[in-house]
């Protein structure tokens, strides 16, 4: 589950990491009114759980002579397919400098990971791959209830002192709110102090009812049409779109796409045994997110028949070329129908892979 930036600040506020002064508001009507107790100059954030809000569009700066047109904007645009409902009438920050920080979980070390760079505001997986050098990493006893002091100086290096206090405040939430993901980009140095000008927070689902908010979650459409048919998926920023069935065989799509520099666009595990529906709500579902260019569908039928995978993909009927790799049972049939409808075929998962990538680019 992932908290909205207002959300993630108001958890940052309450333990104690510095946050802009903001208020949120639901309509254009609101907005005067909060840059009245913000500041006066303001920036307008959509509340959308997208990445990238704002190239989009979907940050404003604004004054009082002109919030509640800009507002009105704001209120009537679609970002990346979501439509703003929410926004937070935030202080607009003189930033002397940005900073990077975030906390997740390595699986295959079976640990914390801190991430901290002096070059903030970016996208961290560029950085990651253009820039190592310019990102710290630093590992964390799972035992640990609280960072101790030689964690925190490996974290932040020659950084300010004043953002060891936040590694440590990020640590207690990321350990008291089940996270798999606390995350600060950018954390910002301005006359005023260091400040989180940006909040990420990811639960792990399996927490949400010891966290108290399982009947409460905050769902985007897609995310919604997901739990209703009992999908896994997870929405990504990238424009090549996954469906597997098996999270393995999902991650190792997913890994595959990333070693020949392409971007996937989401997760979607349909499961074993998937009917032939199933599969037409999963292609048209992956098909619906904004961006997604081409689609690759790599299915292994073993429980799952492989020409019920073909006779959803082929019903589904979506605009963008769908690449398929199918292997088990029915599996001649499957293909069969697929070639006849014109699809694109593939004998090896990595073959496959590789087209989608290849189309894109």
């Amino acid at each position: 589950m992932k908290f909205r930036e207002y959300e993630a600040k108001q958890i940052f506020r309450e333990s104690g990491i510095p946050v802009p002064k903001s208020v949120l508001i639901n309509s254009a009507e609101e907005a005067k009114p909060a840059l009245e107790k913000v500041a006066e100059k303001v920036v307008l954030k959509a509340q959308v759980d997208v990445g990238g809000r704002g190239k989009a569009g979907g940050i404003l700066p604004a004054t009082a002579e002109n919030i509640s047109e800009v507002a009105r904007d704001l209120f009537g645009k679609t970002i990346k397919g979501l439509s703003v409902e929410k926004i937070l009438v935030e202080e607009a920050l003189e930033i002397s400098h940005e900073y990077y920080l975030s906390i997740t979980i390595d699986r295959a070390k079976k640990m914390p990971l801190i991430l901290f760079s002096s070059e903030g505001g970016v996208e961290i997986e560029t950085l990651a791959k253009e820039r190592p050098e310019a990102l710290r990493r630093v590992y964390v006893d799972p035992s640990f209830v609280t960072l101790p002091d030689f964690i925190v100086r490996n974290v932040i290096g020659n950084a300010p002192k004043e953002i060891g206090k936040i590694v440590r405040d990020l640590f207690a939430v990321f350990r008291s709110k089940d996270a798999v993901l606390a995350e600060i980009n950018p954390l910002v140095m301005t006359q005023k102090g260091i400040l989180a000008a940006d909040g990420k927070i990811i639960l792990d689902d399996n927490s949400l009812t010891r966290q108290g908010i399982s009947e409460n979650r905050d769902l985007t459409p897609r995310e919604a049409e997901a739990e209703k048919h009992g999908f896994s998926y997870v929405e990504l920023d990238g424009d090549i779109g996954v469906i597997g069935n098996g999270a393995g065989l999902t991650m190792a799509t997913l890994d595959i796409i990333s070693h020949y520099h392409g971007k996937a666009a989401n997760f979607l595990d349909v499961g074993g045994g998937a009917a032939s529906d199933r599969v037409m709500y999963a292609v048209r579902l992956v098909a619906s997110m904004p961006g997604v260019k081409v689609i690759v569908v790599n299915l292994l039928g073993g429980i799952t028949r492989c020409d019920e995978v073909a006779k959803g993909i082929i019903e589904a009927g979506v605009p963008q070329p769908v690449i398929v790799r199918i292997a088990g049972t029915n599996e001649e049939e499957g293909r069969r129908l697929l070639q006849e409808c014109g699809y694109v075929m593939s004998d090896t998962m990595d073959a496959a892979i590789r087209q989608a990538v290849e189309a894109v680019q």
